[in-house]
C-alpha cells in the first residue's frame, strides 16, 4: 500500500470515527482553520452539497444561531442533520425555483461542485472552470457585502484568469490545497474574502445557460 493510499484511508477512517458523511469534510475544516471563512451566526450556502459532509461542518462552525442551506442535483438526505440545515434538490443556477427564498442573503458560499470528469486533464480543467464561473455568477446575487466564497477548481491554464475574475469581486483571493486532498489530484480551492461587487437581484437577472461550457477547439 502506498503512502498516498495510507493518507486516503486515514481521512476515510477518520470521517467514520467522527460521524461525517465523507472524507471531504476535512477539506472544508482545513480551509476554515487556515482561511477563516465561516463564523458563528453566519448564513452559509453550500453548492453541490451531496452527500452532506460540508453541510455538517458548516453547521458546526456557524452554531445554533447560524443557518446552512445546501443544494445539489442529487437528493441529500437530511435525517441526521441539525434543524439549522435546509437541503434543496435542484440546479444551483436556479436557486429560487429550487425553493430558496428570494430575499435570503449569505455570509459565505462554499462550493465543492465538480462536473463529471472525462479523464482528459485539460478538458476536466476547463469544465471545472465553468463550474467556478457559475459560483462567481451567483456571488453578487446571494452574498452579503463582505461575504466569502470558496470554490473548487482543477488546476490548469485558465486558473490565472479565474483568479483575476474573482479579484474583481473580492478584496482578497488566494488558492489553497487542504491536506485532505490527494497529493496527486489537481484539485485546489480558491478562497475569496470580502465581497465588494455590485449586488444583483436574483429575481430579475436571467440564469446562465445550463451546464459548463465545452473546451475550445483543439483541446
Amino acid at each position: 500500500m502506498t503512502k498516498q493510499r495510507d493518507i486516503h484511508d486515514h481521512w476515510f477512517n477518520q470521517a467514520k470515527r467522527d460521524g461525517y458523511r465523507s472524507r471531504a469534510a476535512y477539506k472544508l475544516k482545513q480551509i476554515d482553520d487556515r482561511r477563516h471563512v465561516l463564523r458563528k451566526g453566519d448564513a452559509v450556502l453550500d453548492l453541490g452539497c451531496m452527500p452532506g459532509s460540508w453541510l455538517q461542518v458548516a453547521a458546526e462552525q456557524v452554531g445554533a444561531k447560524g443557518e446552512v442551506w445546501g443544494i445539489d442535483l442529487k437528493a441529500t438526505t437530511p435525517h441526521d442533520l441539525p434543524a439549522t440545515v435546509h437541503v434543496l434538490c435542484g440546479d444551483a443556477a436556479h436557486l429560487i425555483e429550487a425553493g430558496l427564498p428570494s430575499d435570503k442573503r449569505f455570509n459565505a458560499i462554499v462550493s465543492d461542485m465538480m462536473p463529471n470528469t472525462t479523464g482528459s486533464r485539460e478538458t476536466d480543467h476547463f469544465r471545472s472552470v465553468g463550474v467556478c464561473e457559475l459560483a462567481l455568477w451567483l456571488a453578487p446575487r446571494w452574498l452579503k457585502p463582505g461575504g466569502n466564497l470558496v470554490m473548487k477548481l482543477l488546476e490548469g491554464s485558465e486558473m490565472p484568469r479565474l483568479l483575476k475574475d474573482a479579484k474583481a469581486l473580492f478584496t482578497k483571493v488566494k488558492p489553497f490545497k487542504p491536506e485532505a486532498s490527494r497529493s496527486e489530484s489537481t484539485e485546489i480551492f480558491i478562497v475569496s474574502h470580502g465581497f465588494v461587487g455590485t449586488a444583483i437581484d436574483p429575481r430579475t437577472d436571467p440564469a446562465p445557460a445550463a451546464g459548463p461550457p465545452e473546451p475550445p477547439e483543439g483541446w
